[in-house]
């Protein structure tokens, strides 16, 4: 299954599937990595391990339009069987969307659809809930909305602080996340070709 991992950050959640795939646990191959601005930690991880980056700035475009369909202009050319969204802080546009029906793969802090947002982890916290956790869906038009694929829950520790419950929740998202692309790849094998 060839995947194409988009990422703002770290990279964290995509270096544990560049682990689980080095260590021939997960089926997939990461074909691209790209991310909405450069110097982003997810690019190096990537660059590091002999995956081909690219990097479509928000900053270098007049307009979303533009940055929307450069983006996916750069992934369609890699023409992956599914797109993941790991840890991109950028709405896509319909278009894209569009593009990839059932097949762009969104991992979010929060247990969907409580707390949606850039701030999940913060606005739990805020709430005062008892259990928070993670959510991978399949994205679609709305923020962090579209089809639950899994979740996994977290609870809140009355000593917490949004770093600590962050980290705890980052470790469930991880393994929620390989889980998920070793299934969807389980279904792209068994499709005919």
């Amino acid at each position: 299954m060839r995947i194409v991992v988009l990422v703002s950050g770290t990279g964290s959640n995509l270096q544990a599937v560049i682990d689980a795939v080095a260590a021939g646990t997960l089926g997939v191959n990461i074909v691209a990595v790209g991310a909405d601005r450069p110097n982003t930690g997810g690019v190096e991880r990537a660059a590091a391990a002999g995956i081909e980056t690219f990097v479509v700035n928000f900053k270098d475009f007049a307009n979303r339009g533009d940055w929307d369909a450069a983006l996916l202009a750069a992934v369609e050319r890699y023409e992956p069987d599914y797109v993941v969204s790991s840890g991109f802080m950028r709405i896509v546009a319909p278009s894209f969307i569009n593009a990839f029906p059932r097949r762009y793969v969104n991992t979010h802090p929060a247990l969907l659809p409580s707390f949606p947002g850039a701030h999940g982890v913060r606005d739990a916290l805020a709430y005062g809930v008892k259990f928070t956790g993670c959510t991978v869906h399949f994205a679609d038009a709305g923020v962090d909305t579209g089809p639950i694929i899994t979740q996994r829950a977290v609870e809140v520790l009355p000593e917490d602080t949004e770093e600590t419950l962050h980290e705890r929740i980052k470790v469930q998202e991880r393994l929620a996340l390989i889980d998920v692309l070793d299934q969807l790849a389980a279904t792209v094998a068994d499709s005919p070709a």
